[in-house]
């Protein structure tokens, strides 16, 4: 199949101009190694089973060997042997040249497995599932950095060729590039199906070498999907886990959801907390996200027929969507992504912000019915804004850049107030 563009490739480009060393991190089955691939000159895997036990000797005693090759050189899922982090980092001293390696994983490591955090050397880099522009199924018609670069950018009148159908089965896929190599649609769907079995079953214990249960951790997985695109509290979820797992401890959901960060499965939405209102009133509780929509579908046991009977649950489902699609898109421009709500109902799903401190609000609705209440919270947000900054003569809190509906929908357009409606399936980076 021909590689379909990522857009790790541009960073991962810019990361190997300036550094010895890139690491890209992400899930499992995301694409790290061939888009790696694309760049590197000669490649080591640690995972081969013609080689592994070879390899992971020598790492034992000598894993400056394993560096050498045409660079740059990349070591595919290094983590299994983490010496080799400490060995990247003193060749990379000794050549005094950038571009010369790149490493892979699919889970953290443990620091103290680390001499050197190899600042200045080792460069780091996030990888997620395919979005759906890079899955060819968004037109790309509307583009993310000219929203905020060019104010007279015309989007009305793009049209996305994805209906609410196209959008439920594309969460129930996921972004894992290896269900586009499938013919059938069954086929496709059962690759996060067999995702989440292989979390539950090895992934989990494997992680950190600490056992845990494959029914626990499937419990956890169910409870987390059910509380997707919340702001659950994990005492919350506890109780539901304890409900049909009476031994799990707070310690121990501590101890499943960490690995389960570490696996890059879960990545929640931190709040934003402007000074606009008081601290008490700001809602500061993480909003619960997975990596990618389908893992909480396969975790429920959903289908594309049962989520077309409920589009309000697949209204949650939209929204990680976005997320995913938005942290992907984001990474050509360099921004991180937060959420505000606060205790009067005032919200915006996601907050984008840019490096260079510009923002947009971002409300996500699926249907054209929620459209006005969510342009009239960000209508709302921005005036709050404005209103803090007149009584405010030093601490000025930044106007919005943008305020943007991303809707289900398929036609994009301008309100007369100025917020953009833009369907998902028009997006790109």
């Amino acid at each position: 199949m021909e590689y379909l563009r990522r857009m790790a490739d541009v960073l991962l480009a810019e990361h190997l101009e300036a550094f010895g060393a890139t690491l890209i991190e992400g899930p499992k089955w995301c694409g790290k190694t061939t888009t790696a691939e694309q760049k590197a000159a000669s490649v080591l895997k640690l995972q081969d089973p013609d080689t592994r036990a070879a390899s992971l000797a020598t790492a034992a005693t000598k894993p400056s060997l394993l560096l050498k090759g045409d660079t740059p050189r990349l070591i595919d899922e290094w983590q299994d042997a983490p010496v080799l982090w400490d060995a990247v980092r003193t060749m990379v001293d000794n050549r005094q040249d950038v571009g010369q390696f790149i490493l892979t994983g699919s889970n953290s490591v443990d620091k103290s497995k680390i001499f050197h955090s190899g600042t200045g050397r080792i460069s780091r880099m996030k990888m997620y599932p395919m979005s759906l522009y890079e899955s060819l199924e968004s037109t790309g018609e509307v583009s993310l950095k000219e929203l905020f670069d060019n104010p007279k950018y015309y989007i009305d009148g793009k049209i996305s060729r994805m209906s609410v159908e196209d959008l439920i089965f594309a969460a129930c896929r996921g972004g894992w590039p290896a269900s586009l190599k499938r013919k059938t649609k069954q086929a496709k769907l059962l690759i996060a199906k067999e995702y989440i079995d292989s979390i539950c079953i090895s992934d989990i214990s494997r992680v950190d070498n600490i056992q845990r249960d494959p029914d626990l951790m499937r419990l956890i997985l169910r409870t987390y999907a059910r509380n997707i695109s919340t702001l659950a509290l994990k005492s919350t979820m506890l109780k539901d886990v304890k409900s049909n797992f009476e031994s799990c401890s707070d310690t121990t959901l501590d101890s499943y959801l960490l690995a389960l960060k570490r696996l890059f499965v879960i990545e929640d939405v931190d709040a934003w907390c402007p000074a606009v209102r008081s601290a008490t009133v700001i809602r500061k509780t993480p909003k619960r996200d997975f990596i990618d929509p389908s893992i909480a579908v396969a975790a429920l046991g959903l289908s594309p027929n049962s989520l077309e009977m409920d589009l309000r649950t697949f209204g949650f489902l939209f929204e990680c969507m976005c997320v995913r699609d938005f942290r992907a898109y984001s990474q050509s421009i360099g921004s991180h992504i937060e959420y505000y709500h606060d205790r009067y109902g005032l919200e915006a799903d996601l907050v984008l912000h840019l490096n260079d401190g510009r923002y947009a609000l971002i409300e996500c609705k699926l249907g054209s019915a929620e459209i006005e209440m969510a342009a009239s919270h960000l209508l709302e947000l921005k005036n709050l804004i404005k209103e803090y900054n007149k009584k405010e003569k030093q601490l000025l809190i930044r106007e919005p850049d943008l305020l943007i509906v991303v809707t289900g929908g398929q036609l994009a357009y301008t309100r007369d107030d100025g917020v953009k409606i833009i369907p998902l399936g028009c997006l790109k980076d």
